[in-house]
């Protein structure tokens, strides 16, 4: 059920805004603004665009890098990964709502690096073993297809 609320702004334009009972940021707020849900969505395609981008990043460096300096990285994420678990435990005892937001908070931290070290671990799996010097890539003889 929708009630309209008139409503003047700083402008003296009138405004309506529309309550939304499932729509409430804080049980403050109970109007429901397209500017909120559009904030909403911005910040969550954004948020999964970087993530993206970091993950094709880490491959990317897994594929390119020198093999001592992915395993020196391999090694960085690994223990980044011990630190944020380690934080979790120690968050885990902390009551009340500022225990919630850094559980909150550190679950998504060890999501993403958690899939950064897994796209770093495919991209050196991906990496091309080296080919003897005999052989070439291309083969001597081209199959021809007939139709």
């Amino acid at each position: 059920m929708f009630c309209r609320f008139p409503y003047v702004n700083k402008y003296g334009e009138n405004e309506s805004y529309f309550c939304c009972p499932g729509l409430q940021i804080n049980d403050i707020e109970p109007f429901c603004q397209d500017e909120i849900v559009l904030y909403k969505q911005c910040a969550e395609k954004r948020d999964k665009e970087i993530r993206e981008r970091l993950q094709d990043s880490e491959y990317k460096l897994g594929f390119s890098m020198p093999l001592e300096d992915a395993k020196e990285r391999v090694t960085q994420l690994q223990s980044e990964l011990t630190l944020l678990e380690r934080r979790m435990i120690l968050a885990s005892g902390l009551p009340g709502m500022e225990g919630f937001r850094q559980r909150w908070s550190l679950h998504g931290q060890l999501g993403d690096t958690r899939k950064r070290l897994e796209a770093l671990n495919s991209g050196m799996a991906k990496r091309e073993s080296p080919s003897p010097p005999g052989e070439g890539t291309t083969p001597a003889v081209k199959k021809r297809w007939f139709f």
